[in-house]
């Protein structure tokens, strides 16, 4: 009986000291996240408005798109070197309003690859311009770094082109094509119509180059789509067929094959 007794004094002791103990956590764990903002020296209000804000900032984030096909030509003003004329000016987006234009963005001046690539855009430089397209080629370099590279650059004997100066990498980074860490832009090209609205874009990685032949002729689809309505399908040459989806809509959905063979498409 005593033994039981004193079993049941021991049982009641832990109870109390296991409830004791559950309660002192609870009120370190409240205690402790309303003094967290104190540790930092900042305040429950400035600590809730600044996780609103990492909120906000993440969800703008994840609702940001990589490409800006179908979006305006972001705002930018910056010093460039005219290949043409010797000379450095400033160049901005309000220069290429009402024109069908090229931004062609490449890693740096004095590079291997780079300069193939501006040598082949400059070799079509013509034929760009009379089909009314202007060309804006941009790196992270300075317009004296500009200047220095197409005058030593044996394949940039002869350039016309404009090159922008883009060294803050904001130019860059408005398109979405400065590697932050290294503070260089990617490969990138893009093609605005006249109302500024960008309708094609071609993003890569530094070590291999474009195909100048294959963005002219993506120009010249661009171009006779916009004029005619009509659709142009891969590989599309001038000469090729186009999909008249502006008068037989109806009539091709299920059935563009009565249209065109995959002869007629792959012929090139």
């Amino acid at each position: 009986m005593e033994k039981n007794y004193r079993l049941r004094i021991i049982l009641v002791y832990f109870v109390k000291i296991l409830f004791g103990y559950i309660k002192n956590i609870s009120e370190v764990s409240k205690k402790g996240s309303k003094s967290m903002a104190c540790d930092s020296g900042v305040t429950e209000q400035e600590a809730s408005v600044q996780n609103k804000e990492e909120i906000d900032s993440k969800e703008e984030r994840e609702n940001m798109s990589s490409s800006l096909v179908l979006k305006k030509i972001p705002e930018f003003k910056m010093m460039a070197y005219d290949a043409e004329t010797t000379h450095y000016k400033e160049v901005k987006t309000s220069d290429y309003q009402g024109k069908w234009t090229v931004v062609c963005f490449y890693p740096a001046d004095f590079t291997f690859v780079c300069p193939t690539e501006i040598a082949a855009m400059n070799a079509k430089y013509d034929e760009f311009q009379a089909m009314g397209v202007e060309i804006l080629a941009v790196s992270t370099d300075t317009h004296f770094s500009h200047k220095r590279f197409v005058e030593t650059e044996p394949l940039l004997k002869g350039l016309k082109l404009t090159i922008g100066a883009d060294p803050t990498g904001n130019v860059s980074r408005a398109f979405g094509v400065l590697m932050e860490e290294e503070g260089l832009a990617l490969r990138g090209r893009f093609l605005f119509n006249p109302e500024g609205i960008c309708v094609a874009q071609e993003v890569q990685a530094p070590m291999v180059g474009r195909n100048v032949n294959e963005f002219l002729r993506q120009v010249k689809a661009w171009q006779h789509a916009t004029k005619t309505g009509e659709v142009c399908p891969a590989g599309w040459e001038p000469s090729g067929k186009t999909l008249p989806v502006n008068t037989d809509i109806e009539q091709m959905t299920g059935r563009v094959g009565d249209y065109i063979t995959l002869e007629e498409i792959v012929k090139n």
